[in-house]
C-alpha cells in the first residue's frame, strides 16, 4: 500500500459526481465550470417563510424523485435529497466494484445536519398541542447522520458509515478521514463527500454572519469514489486523480494565514512535491475581506504567485460543507477540459473563522477519449 509519509495511503478517485447550482453530474459540472456559467435563480417561490434576497445560488427546480424515483421520496428533507442523488451519480461514474458485503462505506461531511428540519421539529416541541405532537416524518432529517444513513440504505452501501461535522473544513476532513479508513483496512472502496442545504434558516444566518457581504449562499452535493491508489494501479485501472497527501492546523484567529501556509508546505511535503510543480490552487475564498486576505496571503507565502487560482465559490455560491468537495470537483473539471493538465499536481485550501486551516494535495490525470478544449483563464482577475 502506497502512503504519504504520515501513515495515510494515497487515495485514488475513481469517479465522481457533483449536484450543484451550475450543473448536475460530473459532465455538467464539468462543463460549467470550463465556460464559467454562474449560478444565480430566483428563490421566492421555494418556501413559505421569508427570505432576505430574491436570488441564491440555490436549485429551485431541484426533485430527488426526477433522479430517484416517486418511491421513498416524498418525505426526505433537502439535505437528504442532495445527498441520495450525489452518491447515486457517483456510483453510475466508476468502474470500482462496489457489490463486495461490508467493503464498500460511505462518509459524508456537513456542518450541522438540516438545520431547517432540526429548527422546524425542535420548535414543534414548543408550540404543539401536549404531549408534544410532533410530525414524526421529521424526525429522521433532524438527526445530522440521516443524509449518509439514508444514502447507504438507500444505494445497499454496507460498509462503514459516518458523518464528519467540519463546517468549511469539512471536506478536508472527509478526505482524511477517509484515506485513515481505508488505510486501516476498514473499508476498500468510500464513497467521500459533503452536502449542504439552502433554507430560510441558512439564508438568514449567511446574511448575518457575512453582513451581507461575501458571495450568495448556495447548496448542493458532491461525492467522489475513492480508493487505495496502489491498489487501483495494481488492477490495471488508472484514476482520474489521486489526493496525494493532506495537512492540517489550527492557531489564533491572527494567525490562520501562518497556519495555511505551514499547512500547505507540509502536505507537498508528504507528497514528495516541490511549490514549483503546482500548476493551481483551488481556495475556498469567498468575499469576506478577512478570512479570504489570510487564506491569499497564506497561499503566496507558500506558492508565491505563480499557480493559477481557481475561486469555484463565485461559480456555486457559499456552500459550507459541500465548498471543499466542489473545490475539489473544479480541479478534476479543469484536467478534464484540458490535456496539457494530465499528471499536474494543484492544491486545495481551505480556512475556516476559528483559525483552523488545511491543505490537500492532488494529482489528476487526463480521461480516456479525450478532452473538451481548455477555457482560459485569468489567474487575479476573471479568473475561475
Amino acid at each position: 500500500m502506497n502512503s504519504a509519509r504520515g501513515g495515510a495511503p494515497v487515495l485514488a478517485v475513481t469517479g465522481w459526481s457533483a449536484v450543484s447550482p451550475i450543473g448536475t453530474g460530473a459532465a455538467g459540472f464539468t462543463e460549467a465550470v470550463r465556460t464559467g456559467r454562474t449560478g444565480g435563480a430566483d428563490v421566492t417561490g421555494m418556501f413559505d417563510a421569508p427570505l432576505p434576497t430574491d436570488r441564491a445560488h440555490a436549485i429551485p427546480d431541484f426533485r430527488a424523485a426526477d433522479h430517484l424515483g416517486r418511491k421513498g421520496t416524498r418525505h426526505l428533507d433537502r439535505s437528504t435529497a442532495l445527498a441520495l442523488v450525489a452518491t447515486k451519480l457517483a456510483l453510475e461514474s466508476t468502474d470500482a466494484a462496489v457489490d463486495a458485503a461490508g467493503r464498500v462505506g460511505l462518509v459524508l461531511g456537513t456542518t450541522a445536519g438540516s438545520i431547517r428540519t432540526t429548527s422546524e421539529f425542535s420548535r414543534d416541541t414548543l408550540v404543539e398541542e401536549r404531549p408534544y405532537l410532533v410530525n414524526p416524518v421529521m424526525f429522521p432529517g433532524a438527526t445530522i447522520n440521516c443524509p449518509a444513513g439514508s444514502s447507504a440504505i438507500r444505494h445497499k452501501l454496507r460498509g462503514v458509515n459516518a458523518t464528519v461535522a467540519g463546517g468549511q473544513m469539512a471536506g478536508l476532513n472527509v478526505l482524511r478521514y477517509g484515506a485513515h479508513l481505508i488505510g486501516g483496512g476498514h473499508a476498500d472502496v468510500l464513497l467521500a463527500g459533503a452536502v449542504e442545504e439552502f433554507s430560510p434558516h441558512m439564508a438568514w444566518g449567511h446574511r448575518a454572519l457575512t453582513e451581507g457581504y461575501g458571495v450568495p449562499l448556495g447548496e448542493g452535493s458532491a461525492v467522489f469514489v475513492v480508493e487505495d491508489a496502489e491498489r487501483v494501479r495494481s488492477r490495471g485501472r488508472t484514476p482520474e486523480a489521486e489526493v496525494l497527501a493532506s495537512a492540517f492546523g489550527t492557531g489564533g484567529p491572527g494567525d490562520t494565514a501562518r497556519t495555511l501556509e505551514a499547512s500547505v508546505v507540509r502536505a507537498l511535503r508528504l507528497a514528495g512535491v516541490g511549490a514549483d510543480e503546482v500548476w493551481g490552487v483551488a481556495t475556498g475564498e469567498h468575499g469576506v475581506e478577512g478570512l479570504d486576505g489570510a487564506e491569499d496571503a497564506g497561499v503566496r507565502a507558500a506558492l508565491g504567485d505563480g499557480p493559477v487560482r481557481i475561486r469555484v465559490k463565485r461559480l456555486v455560491g457559499e456552500c459550507n460543507s459541500a465548498s471543499g468537495p466542489f473545490q475539489l470537483a473544479a480541479l478534476l473539471a479543469h484536467h478534464r477540459s484540458d490535456p496539457g493538465l494530465d499528471g499536474r499536481v494543484s492544491v486545495l485550501t481551505s480556512v475556516s473563522a476559528d483559525g483552523a486551516a488545511g491543505a490537500a494535495v492532488v494529482r489528476g490525470h487526463r480521461l480516456p477519449g479525450g478532452a473538451v478544449p481548455a477555457r482560459t483563464h485569468d489567474e487575479e482577475g476573471g479568473g475561475l
